[in-house]
């Protein structure tokens, strides 16, 4: 079983230009080495400058797309990305309960780039009672977490450890909370785990081509978990992963606002 694929499943909104959501999931799965599996729970209507639509897909439907998944693939990890209301994060807690053996990394996504709401006021208990406890991991940004928690944003690296601590005891097993929001030249993100606390440091990236980079980071740790690494080790990969698509994202030219990352940075010549 060592050499076989890993299967990633992630669980998410639609982006149809390509540079967040299921489609930037997918490509991250196919960069780093794993079979990718999509089950969608809304599509948008969106491009590199914001979202101007959305459409969930009905909660029993989401939850069929999940079983019908794990009633014939052998599933290696599972990310989960846009749930959008209160009834999809239900349908899919219930769907996941019972794989709790399956490592769970939760991208919480709240808000897109362009500044749009993508998770509704309902959601955000839901989200917190029944999917935070069925995580591995958490990946909230400084504005997520700062809104799960009903806090001001943090704005320095003591805020940051404290904010994580408290994140961490509200269920999921660790928090990876990332600090690409705060103010200065560099980008830090600190790994809160059970007695232990680590930071992965970050130079910033100059670059308006930042469209995706929660949902590719979330997604590139999920797949290196579904390989069996560590999750120190599966963070450690996957920031070094996205530090690399964002520097090689000038080689795409994807619309006129928030560019994507550009996932293939290091197979394409």
């Amino acid at each position: 079983m060592a050499d076989t694929i890993a299967n990633i499943l992630s669980i998410a909104g639609s982006d149809p230009s390509g540079g967040a959501g299921i489609q930037a999931d997918l490509k991250t799965f196919a960069a780093r080495g794993t079979y990718g599996m999509a089950v969608l729970t809304a599509l948008t209507a969106q491009n590199t400058q914001g979202v101007s639509g959305l459409h969930l897909v009905p909660p029993a439907f989401v939850a069929a797309q999940i079983a019908d998944v794990f009633a014939d693939v052998r599933v290696g990890a599972v990310k989960i990305g846009m749930i959008a209301s209160g009834e999809i994060a239900e349908a899919v807690a219930n769907a996941l309960s019972p794989h709790r053996s399956v490592p769970v990394v939760l991208d919480p996504v709240m808000i897109a780039k362009g500044g749009a709401s993508l998770l509704a006021a309902d959601a955000v208990e839901a989200l917190t009672r029944r999917l935070l406890p069925l995580s591995t991991l958490l990946t909230p940004n400084l504005p997520e977490a700062a809104a799960l928690l009903g806090e001001a944003e943090a704005t320095d690296r003591a805020a940051m450890e404290s904010q994580a601590k408290r994140l961490l005891a509200l269920g999921p097993k660790a928090v990876l909370l990332k600090g690409g929001h705060l103010p200065g030249n560099e980008s830090p993100d600190v790994l809160a785990m059970p007695g232990a606390l680590r930071w992965f440091e970050g130079v910033r990236v100059l670059t308006r081509n930042t469209h995706g980079t929660g949902c590719t980071l979330s997604s590139a740790v999920a797949a290196e978990l579904g390989k069996g690494h560590s999750l120190p080790d599966a963070v450690a990969a996957a920031k070094s992963f996205v530090a690399g698509a964002v520097r090689g994202s000038g080689a795409l030219a994807v619309g006129a606002g928030h560019g994507p990352l550009h996932h293939f940075h290091a197979l394409w010549a």
